[in-house]
């Protein structure tokens, strides 16, 4: 348990100066490390702890529970987001103001945070589309030459013409000369949705120089790489509302029913694709080792409100996980469905995350649903565990194969408080008087 720790090093400190005897010492260390919980969360945080900018009430009593008197987390404790509009310490600081609780960016993933590890894009130009600031956001991953979409549009207007009123009056006299675009990055919805489809297909269809004429056999197009496949989210709005899939299924067609052929991603980042749950592992351990830990994570609860995103992705991690003990140092992503591989990372790209992040402590990932969000969140919570709560329509992106296994939570609660409670339990964690807030 995290209050016993300094307790612990104090005492070595004192040596042969302190009153308590060796033997008293190592009691007290090996009663801390006998109360250090073996577990993490992983919190989505749309429809779990707010909806849209509305705080849902049972956020704050949750996390009261998950932190000491001085406001130190006794576990560790990282929010999984698909939003990807701003940085990670904007969004911690949201997160403290919502929470009651003080939040670090580094407890904090967004969707893009993964794009940190693909360095072999990092010094190329790459085009970034959505919305918020981009290009600080590109830059923050590591990306020395990004541009946006409104970039190319400013250096080339008459590419964009769907609004009549935007049409340029006069073409330019002078030619542009942008650098050639070597990748593109989806970051999340972007606001003009027409611009951002046709000049994304521009340069998907040119090799990287939008200007240029479509060359119908430039395939395979340019790498693809994109964040946050939520196809809908939950706001205040009594209905879920468009994410990014919606454009990315749009993008898809687009690119389809112009050329016959597939779009092809590099890279899918976001819930559910395992690349990022291995980094959220990743984050959790790197928690672990700050509190002091000497004991590894082994299990993590994915708490979330969709089934196509949180469950899905932590049930998929949770396989991975499995098949990785069961076959060490196998190289091969998890089958899905009926022997469907799942395509979430390129095969080449598979082993430079995995030796970037390492090997993963936890042996379980767990998932649980609350009814706060996305999932029916006016109904009652089932009094049948066995029962099933999978969908009858796939919700979830092209790529991923449906399997009815993995849109099926570990367990059902009515929100997130009881999500903490539920968890508790299960691990039998109490912690005591003195480090638990009033």
């Amino acid at each position: 348990m995290r209050g016993l720790w300094p307790l612990c090093r104090g005492l070595r400190l004192l040596g042969t100066r302190g009153a308590v005897t060796g033997e008293h010492r190592a009691g007290l260390c090996v009663a801390a490390e006998a109360q250090q919980p073996a577990f993490g969360l992983l919190f989505d945080i749309d429809g779990v702890l707010v909806r849209g900018k509305t705080p849902i009430p049972s956020a704050r009593k949750a996390f009261q529970k998950l932190v000491n008197s001085q406001g130190q987390f006794m576990v560790p404790v990282v929010f999984v987001t698909n939003a990807g509009n701003c940085l990670r310490q904007t969004k911690a600081d949201q997160l403290s103001n919502i929470l009651g609780v003080p939040i670090s960016q580094d407890q904090v993933m967004m969707s893009h945070s993964p794009l940190r590890i693909f360095k072999q894009y990092h010094d190329k130009c790459v085009l970034v589309s959505g919305q918020g600031p981009v290009l600080d956001i590109a830059k923050y991953l590591g990306f020395s030459n990004p541009i946006t979409v409104d970039s190319v549009r400013e250096s080339y207007p008459f590419l964009d013409m769907v609004d009549h009123s935007r049409r340029p009056k006069i073409l330019p006299s002078t030619a542009v000369d942008l650098p050639r675009i070597e990748a593109v990055i989806l970051f999340g919805e972007p606001i003009r949705w027409e611009t951002n489809l046709q000049i994304i297909i521009d340069v998907l269809l040119t090799g990287g120089y939008p200007a240029n004429p479509h060359q119908r056999d430039s395939y395979p197009h340019i790498p693809l790489l994109a964040c946050n496949m939520d196809l809908m989210w939950l706001a205040e709005a009594r209905s879920p509302r468009f994410g990014h899939g919606i454009f990315m299924v749009c993008l898809e067609n687009i690119y389809k029913k112009i050329t016959g052929k597939e779009l092809k991603y590099e890279v899918l980042m976001g819930k559910p694709s395992a690349v990022t749950y291995h980094y959220a592992e990743y984050l959790i351990r790197s928690k672990a080792a700050e509190m002091q830990w000497n004991k590894p994570v082994k299990t993590l609860y994915a708490i979330g409100d969709n089934l196509m995103t949180d469950i899905y992705g932590a049930n998929l991690y949770n396989r991975y996980l499995q098949e990785m003990n069961c076959r060490k140092g196998s190289k091969a992503l998890l089958q899905a469905g009926s022997g469907a591989r799942v395509a979430t990372v390129a095969e080449e790209e598979e082993a430079a995350w995995e030796s970037e992040l390492s090997c993963p402590s936890a042996t379980w990932c767990k998932s649980v649903l609350v009814c706060t969000g996305i999932y029916n969140p006016h109904a009652e919570v089932p009094s049948d565990p066995s029962v099933s709560v999978t969908e009858k329509v796939f919700h979830g992106h092209r790529d991923f194969r449906f399997d009815p296994a993995l849109v099926e939570p570990g367990h059902v609660v009515s929100d997130v408080n009881a999500a903490v409670d539920l968890i508790f339990q299960l691990e039998m964690f109490t912690p005591t008087s003195g480090d638990r807030t009033a």
